[in-house]
């Protein structure tokens, strides 16, 4: 294993505790149930409970709003409306007012929060909620995005970005193509729904448990809505149920409204949706609209591509100018367009507000870049792998992106002829053909799919994170930084980081909630920055800490600093070793510091906006699949039988942990793609509100024969954390194998034409789409 020397001590021995597959710090816990949740914590005496309501509409204003019923109602304590809320009735990620935290007339979705009762239980709040009598003045609802394109209602200007004379290049081109498709949304379904628990202090101070990716930005509204400074409120987060994204900004309302209820009644307040008002009430992926016309060679090489892409954002922005831009920056997926033009819509409806997802808005553009080269390909009667290989970014005049950035560390060339080697996709590929032509009704499909995927925030100033270590007498330490944890291992690696620099044993290293009464001004959890960002914090805090003891070794030992090693449980001093309990004894009594806090900010990335470029992503994360599929012609059903990835995580920090992030992104991926549909109703009711309805992956659907495999490299730059790669979100693009997979099996009913395929590919698309390629509609 190849060795940094900016992070290791010449001479030294390899790692010993980073790059090992240690369990996620909670393994256990989350088996026997005792890890805890923000649900779990024993409520403190006269703790109220809140629960929402909201109008029967979709779009309109609340002309009357009688909660006498719902006062009188049994356990009730208060009712909360937007008249109770003593500072800004905003709690939007930016604050630009168009996200009430309780809306005092204006309907903007069905499931826009109204009122909140308080009652002594929670059975208490949700029994007296339906009491209320609402009257409503009702209009027509913008639902999806052609009601949004006829209406031209929009949370955000228009913006592209591109480079050539597009239109002339796609003229010229010998051959070219258009196409429309439709890209589905998706829940998150984290296991724990959105939660609060506030506890009022004295001096008007509040305490916040809360569910969130994003705990400075919860302190933040808070402060904003009640007219609190920041001091004054402390955000604490162990864990989370999950989070995918969900929790990066729509967690904040719910927290926001558990501190107005407490400051209300002075009692803790509760707040915990239940799962279908939870779904019904917060935001999804984007789903999109694409529409494309490209212009390519006899072969396959892409000239041109003039791509749009309408996204529904819902009713208010939140997030959906990162979302948008990702998916803009992602229309490549690993290929080089020579000319291109990317535009992007930003529309406004009367649905709930879409948010973050795993990903961002990349996988998005990342499934239009794969569906045109099944297109290119089907056209010319190609196999897709050969276009895909064809359109690859290359060397120099073919290393640009579009938007400017340079491919520096391009490997996805060796990756796919890696992966085509040992998933024997010719070979396969050929014993499909056999098989589709002797299968009248069951027909198989094949598809290897390239994924690169951009690590670091696009909005600038979120690329930073802070970290506080403490090294006790006895030579414990404690761990302490921004970063939240959602189940993705986040704190076991920046725990496994501190261990590494003490020479440690993990189980030295304490790992405490996140809180921002340690760790102030942070950003979120996200863009799959969480280890990259909070582990090169720790490090910074856990090296000052070393600064000093190298004085201190040097004044009562006589030895320089590179005369000592921090390794195997000990400090090697010369000849000499002692235990770290030892040191930090000799360094308290000489009155020395033992806690520092840390400092990290992403170098070398810039990005502006207006004039589209830049360096937005500090760099690329790779990986590879190839999945097979079957598909049932007659009821559109689809299994998955073979999937074969190969992902670059870098130097991996704990391969256990990275191996089940590509396994579980993945799945997450394939539901998306396959089974996870969102339907409103025309009035705007959101109809797929409970797992009954709403289909997400089960065991039953990872494929028996799953093999993922980690690509052997001389790890990332040398200035990531050890030489790693964030691995969080790039795995879930990897499932888009599975679309192309299905579009490859429809595509054997009538060679040479393209499927009308949308994603996600329930068995109704499915057969929409057999029946339209055996009618001769490709």
């Amino acid at each position: 294993m190849a060795m940094d020397l900016g992070d290791i001590v010449k001479g030294s021995p390899p790692p010993a505790v980073v790059h090992k597959p240690t369990p996620h710090d909670s393994a256990a816990k989350h088996m026997t149930g005792e890890a805890a949740y923000v649900d779990d914590i024993r409520e403190p005496v006269g703790t109220v409970h809140a629960a929402p309501g909201f109008a029967p509409i979709a779009a309109g204003r609340i002309t009357k709003l009688d909660l006498d019923a719902v006062r009188k109602a049994p356990g009730v304590v208060d009712v909360l409306t937007a008249d109770d809320i003593p500072g800004v009735n905003d709690v939007g990620p930016k604050t630009v007012g168009d996200e009430p935290a309780i809306t005092p007339q204006q309907v903007m979705f069905h499931g826009q929060v109204a009122f909140v009762v308080l009652a002594e239980t929670r059975d208490q709040a949700r029994r007296a909620v339906p009491l209320a009598k609402i009257t409503t003045a009702p209009t027509m609802p913008v639902i999806d995005v052609d009601d949004a394109v006829v209406a031209g209602t929009r949370v955000l200007p228009d913006y592209e970005f591109g480079r050539g004379d597009v239109a002339a290049e796609i003229a010229a081109a010998p051959r070219d193509i258009t196409g429309d498709f439709r890209i589905g949304g998706q829940e998150h379904f984290y296991l724990e729904g959105q939660v609060a628990l506030a506890v009022p202090g004295e001096d008007g101070d509040m305490f916040i448990h809360s569910s969130t990716q994003h705990p400075s930005e919860v302190q933040h509204l808070i402060g904003h809505v009640l007219e609190l400074d920041s001091n004054a409120i402390t955000v604490e987060v162990r864990r989370m149920g999950g989070g995918f994204g969900g929790k990066e900004s729509q967690a904040t309302q719910w927290a926001v409204l558990a501190a107005l209820g407490a400051r209300k009644t002075g009692r803790p307040c509760k707040f915990r949706l239940d799962r279908d008002d939870d779904m019904i009430m917060t935001g999804k992926r984007h789903d999109y609209r694409v529409e494309y016309h490209t212009g390519f060679s006899k072969d396959g090489v892409i000239r041109a591509v003039d791509v749009t892409f309408s996204a529904r954002c819902g009713y208010s922005e939140d997030l959906s100018l990162g979302v948008v831009d990702r998916t803009m920056f992602h229309a490549d997926g690993g290929y080089h367009y020579p000319a291109v033009r990317i535009l992007s819509r930003r529309l406004r409806t009367n649905t709930c507000s879409n948010t973050a997802f795993r990903g961002f808005g990349g996988p998005q553009g990342k499934l239009f870049a794969e569906r045109m080269m099944d297109h290119i390909a089907y056209t010319l009667g190609r196999d897709p792998l050969e276009v895909r290989k064809a359109n690859l970014y290359g060397g120099v005049g073919r290393d640009r992106t579009p938007y400017g950035m340079r491919v520096e560390d391009n490997i996805l060339p060796e990756m796919v002829s890696e992966l085509e080697k040992t998933s024997n996709y010719w070979e396969r590929r050929r014993e499909i053909a056999e098989y589709n032509a002797a299968s009248p009704v069951l027909k198989k499909g094949l598809a290897l799919t390239p994924v690169k995927f951009g690590i670091s925030f696009t909005l600038m100033h979120l690329n930073q994170a802070g970290a506080l270590v403490h090294v006790y007498r006895d030579g414990s330490i404690s761990l302490n930084h921004g970063g939240t944890e959602m189940g993705q291992g986040l704190f076991v690696k920046v725990a496994q980081v501190v261990a590494e620099e003490f020479g440690q044993p993990l189980e030295r290293v304490k790992i405490t909630a996140t809180s921002t009464a340690k760790v102030p001004n942070t950003g979120p959890t996200a863009a799959s920055a969480g280890t990259d960002l909070n582990a090169q914090a720790a490090r910074a805090a856990c090296r000052t800490i070393k600064e000093r003891l190298f004085d201190v070794i040097e004044e009562k030992w006589g030895v320089g600093r590179h005369g000592v090693q921090f390794r195997d449980g000990q400090v090697i001093i010369g000849n000499e070793a002692i235990t770290l309990h030892r040191l930090a004894e000799t360094a308290y009594q000489s009155r020395v510091s033992l806690s520092s806090t840390g400092f990290y900010k992403t170098p070398v990335i810039h990005w502006d906006r207006e004039k589209a470029t830049g360096q937005p992503f500090f760099y690329f994360a790779y990986g590879a699949a190839c999945s097979e599929v079957i598909i049932d012609t007659m009821t559109g059903e689809m299994r998955t039988t073979r999937v074969d990835i190969l992902h670059d995580v870098g130097k991996s920090l704990n391969p256990a942990v990275d191996i089940g992030q590509i396994e579980g992104g993945f799945v997450q991926g394939m539901g998306w793609l396959t089974t996870e549909e969102l339907v409103w109703d025309s009035n705007g009711r959101l109809m797929t509100h409970a797992p009954s309805t709403y289909k997400i992956p089960t065991a039953s659907d990872v494929p028996e024969d799953f093999r993922v495999a980690l690509y052997e490299s001389g790890g990332a730059r040398s200035d990531t954390i050890y030489r790693s790669k964030a691995v969080g979100e790039p795995p879930l693009m990897l499932a888009i194998s599975v679309f192309s997979a299905i579009t490859d099996a429809i595509a054997s009913l009538k060679p040479a034409m393209m499927p009308r395929l949308d994603a996600p590919a329930t068995p109704e698309a499915i057969m929409r789409a057999v029946r339209a390629t055996g009618g001769g509609e490709g």
